[in-house]
């Protein structure tokens, strides 16, 4: 089981399953979810094609908690029978509410999950659901019943993007993230913002010469305090005393901390009070409210775009990481999407893990790890690792062979990956060329024992048919002469500025494992981009 000790992981599968049988009690310190709705289509696609089409490949893989159908009752009746009264009664007042429904279908979904990541959670853990406002007061009725409502501790407004001039009714600007811990004694460490130019140039008004700007405080108790009501260098005992003992007003006054009015003679006016200097450069910054927004979203000029529509920016990950964990803690993601919560996991020095149900965002978030952090060390777990699994995996179930085998060549499945006709075509990866008009090529996945010429004969028909440049087959065993002569005849596919490419070519996992990847133009891709690569002190250590 993965825990504190434990490296960090990238988990394929169902988060449910991967909970229960790989995450220990009470093992992590920080969850972070953002699980998709069928609210919006696109609320957890990894990406578009060029032509502005979005792939179903995320949407597909959850379609059963859509609906409420025999996943959703067998989820609701997990809930059940979970020994959680609570939840197990809230459910059930929101199914007699709610009826059977797509609504419903995801609430015993979520439900079922919640409990879960209430029990991997350490006492000092912190939860934060990240939804929209078309079902976040479901969801925190649901979490009032999982973690108790008294440790509910905030509902986090993040204004994620402008208003929309067609908008029929208020503008949705913002998204809900909602803070839950497992107890009230809980990591957390006080995120502060820095003051407005306005407020410092009110507020900090004064210096003794030496440019340190400071604004002058009360030095007043608050409240009664004896020990406190002392005569301070002729000035009177206030009414209910000093803030501070005398030994630390005498350091104060050493060290030119307390103002002292005086009359226009110079000499100390005691009829009002000394106040405390407080240095601008000393001062940390007003504590952070729950209304955010200082965090733009991910717009197309951003540097840290990689493509992905529903991207977050990872100065809203470190914030939250920052705040309810410390350096070596685990950080969870269960619906890891592109990958956002363990880019800044690790930025941030923590450990990680990271489950999510499509092996095309496992391949990608994999890369997107590699490219940011060279020197990082993380499993990869629940796919694949070398030649003999994948020949298992094949064997076990050709759809998800496949759907793995288009992940390592980051190929979008063909109608996101959904059984069926397919008309010669698993996949296809787009490119530009000449950095403008995008084309595709087409990708045909073998996992069988026996392949021949008249796949490839049929890959060139494919690509014919499709109008597509280039047709990459993608086989398990490798291919026979006759394959790569009939291969080779099809010729190449010339690129105005990169010359030519061969028009088919034949990958072998083998090799695909060894680090071969398809001969193609890349320039700007339309798809993903390269995550910026990150840099720490132990990685400029290792460049040396």
């Amino acid at each position: 089981m993965a825990g504190k000790g434990a490296a960090s992981h990238l988990w394929y599968g169902d988060n449910l399953v991967v909970l229960r049988d790989h995450v220990a009690d009470a093992s992590v310190d920080l969850v972070y979810l953002d699980p998709p709705f069928n609210s919006n289509a696109t609320y957890n696609v990894l990406f578009k094609a060029p032509g502005g089409e979005a792939s179903r490949a995320q949407i597909e893989a959850f379609d059963d908690t859509w609906h409420w159908n025999e996943t959703a009752e067998r989820a609701f009746d997990e809930v059940m029978s979970s020994g959680h009264s609570d939840a197990a009664e809230m459910l059930r007042a929101m199914r007699s509410f709610l009826g059977e429904n797509d609504m419903m279908a995801y609430l015993a979904m979520m439900a079922v999950r919640l409990i879960e990541l209430h029990r991997v959670l350490k006492p000092t853990g912190s939860l934060y659901l990240h939804c929209d406002p078309t079902a976040s007061h479901y969801l925190k009725i649901l979490l009032d019943a999982v973690f108790g409502k008294d440790n509910f501790r905030n509902e986090i407004t993040w204004k994620r993007t402008t208003t929309h001039s067609d908008s029929k009714t208020w503008s949705r600007v913002s998204d809900i993230i909602l803070f839950y811990t497992k107890s009230n004694s809980f990591n957390w460490n006080t995120p502060r913002e820095k003051y407005s130019e306005e407020y410092l140039s009110e507020k900090y008004r004064y210096d003794d010469g030496d440019g340190r700007k400071y604004m002058l405080d009360n030095m007043l108790s608050p409240n009664p305090r004896p020990n406190m009501m002392y005569e301070w260098k002729g000035f009177p005992s206030p009414p209910m005393g000093w803030r501070y003992q005398r030994e630390t007003m005498e350091k104060l006054d050493s060290e030119n901390r307390i103002y002292y009015p005086r009359t226009k003679d110079g000499k100390y006016d005691t009829n009002k009070r000394p106040r405390i200097k407080k240095y601008i450069d000393e001062m940390e910054g007003g504590v952070m409210g729950v209304v955010w927004t200082d965090i733009p979203p991910i717009n197309s000029q951003a540097q840290e775009r990689l493509g992905y529509p529903t991207q977050k920016p990872l100065a809203l990950l470190e914030r939250i990481i920052a705040a309810s964990s410390n350096e070596g803690d685990v950080v969870l993601d269960p619906f890891c999407g592109c990958g956002t919560t363990v880019h800044a996991a690790e930025k941030l020095k923590r450990k990680w893990i990271g489950i999510d149900v499509t092996h095309l965002a496992i391949g990608l978030i994999r890369r997107r790890l590699i490219d940011a952090f060279p020197y990082a060390s993380f499993d990869v777990l629940g796919v694949p690792g070398d030649v003999e699994a994948a020949r298992m995996l094949a064997a076990a179930d050709k759809h998800q062979f496949q759907l793995w085998a288009l992940s390592t060549i980051e190929a979008q499945p063909y109608k996101g990956g959904k059984k069926g006709a397919d008309g010669g075509v698993d996949g296809y990866i787009w490119f530009k060329p000449d950095g403008k008009a995008p084309e595709k090529a087409v990708v045909s996945v073998k996992g069988g024992g026996n392949v021949g010429v008249t796949m490839i004969r049929d890959l060139i028909a494919t690509i014919e048919r499709e109008k597509a440049k280039i047709g990459i087959f993608l086989t398990l065993e490798p291919p026979t002469g006759p394959m790569k002569t009939e291969a080779a005849s099809a010729g190449f596919y010339e690129s105005p500025l990169h010359g030519k490419f061969a028009r088919i070519q034949i990958l072998t996992i083998e090799e695909i494992f060894d680090g071969k990847q398809p001969h193609m133009p890349w320039i700007d891709p339309s798809v993903f981009k390269k995550a910026k690569r990150e840099t720490s002190e132990v990685q400029k250590e290792l460049d040396l």
